[in-house]
């Protein structure tokens, strides 16, 4: 369960909020307040994941909560919900890491969909391995669109032939192959088989590796890259 603080001086926008992230699957509002300090005294006592913070309140803004989470290393994040426009104001909270910029009045729906994608980036680094590769930051974490291929073969290319060389490639794995090899289990020449290898290590679903056999000609090996290999699924 998400465990959230709201710091809100206007109370009845602040049960307003609370109802909202509670009628959200996965959320659970743990206190609200209204004021900077009694924010920062909830974080002294209380595991906080998220806090859905205003800018304008009596006493310190919300700007100075949002860098005294900074400043401390805290492992909170922060939605700001304000009616504060100004770029001035939204350059400040970009900076300080805010992962999200509601300006009020604000929909529902708006907050709704703040609150699961959230939701959805702590889901991934929670099962996710360790290691991610660039199109999974850019697509899940940065929400980066990642530009999108013309999708079109190159000249001389065919989906068919694409759709039975993957198949062999599936087939073999992690294991290393060459052109040979898969020329004899697919029956289609070895020129064809190269220029659809050269292809697929173009768009990085596969690494070419050089071998000397023994009489000292190189030969291209290949092996697929399992963590690029979606790449192939605009072409097939």
């Amino acid at each position: 369960m998400i465990q959230v603080l709201i710091v809100e001086d206007d109370p009845m926008v602040a049960e307003l909020n609370r109802r909202y992230v509670e009628s959200v699957d996965g959320f659970q509002v743990l206190k609200v307040v209204q004021s900077v300090d009694d924010g920062k005294e909830v974080l002294k006592t209380d595991k906080i994941d998220l806090i859905l913070l205003d800018v304008f309140m009596p006493g310190d803004n919300g700007l100075t909560l949002l860098s005294y989470i900074r400043e401390l290393g805290l492992s909170v994040d922060v939605i700001l919900i304000t009616a504060a426009s100004d770029i001035e104001t939204i350059q400040s909270a970009l900076r300080f890491g805010t992962i999200d910029y509601l300006i009020k009045p604000f929909t529902f729906a708006r907050l709704k969909e703040a609150l699961l994608s959230y939701k959805q980036k702590l889901e991934f680094l929670e099962f996710h391995p360790h290691q991610i590769n660039q199109q999974e930051l850019d697509e899940r974490l940065l929400q980066k669109e990642r530009m999108q291929p013309t999708h079109e073969l190159p000249k001389g290319l065919t989906k068919h032939t694409l759709n039975l060389i993957w198949a062999e490639l599936k087939a073999i794995g992690e294991n290393e192959f060459s052109t040979n090899d898969i020329a004899k289990s697919t029956g289609i020449s070895r020129v064809s088989i190269r220029k659809y290898l050269n292809f697929l290590e173009e768009i990085g679903v596969l690494e070419t590796r050089v071998s000397y056999g023994t009489i000292g000609r190189p030969i291209s090996q290949y092996i697929l890259n399992e963590q690029n290999s979606i790449a192939i699924s605009d072409y097939l």
